[in-house]
């Protein structure tokens, strides 16, 4: 099973944001930077995901949990709803940014293992 490169490609991308961001924040932890028990376990599993997205296993389970650990963070961390000018502004840009990406991983979730099938002749 051969999968097509531009399809890889924006797998790796979409899971280099988990991998970066859950090891940020854990290495930060460990560091001694002060960080909510909360914090360190959604930085875990998002890391997790992240490596089991880009190493591609069972990506409609993974790309599925990724959106929904995606969809929480934007509801969680991105409460613009609460805020007014700048800082509104600010926080709707980062819970769109969070909502267009639970897009990207429905899409790999919806068409995972399609992009390598062949038509029979």
């Amino acid at each position: 099973m051969q999968r097509h490169p531009g399809t890889t490609m924006a797998r790796l991308l979409m899971a280099s944001v988990f991998i970066v961001m859950g090891a940020y924040r854990l290495w930060g932890a460990y560091k001694g930077v002060p960080t909510p028990g909360s914090t360190l376990t959604f930085s875990a599993i998002e890391l997790v995901l992240g490596l089991l997205l880009a190493w591609g296993w069972k990506l409609r389970v993974t790309a599925a949990l990724a959106a929904i650990l995606m969809l929480a963070d934007a509801a969680l961390s991105h409460r613009f709803w609460g805020l007014a000018g700048q800082a509104q502004g600010a926080q709707l840009l980062h819970f769109m940014k969070n909502i267009g990406f639970v897009g990207g991983l429905l899409l790999i979730a919806m068409t995972a293992g399609s992009d390598h099938r062949r038509h029979r002749r």
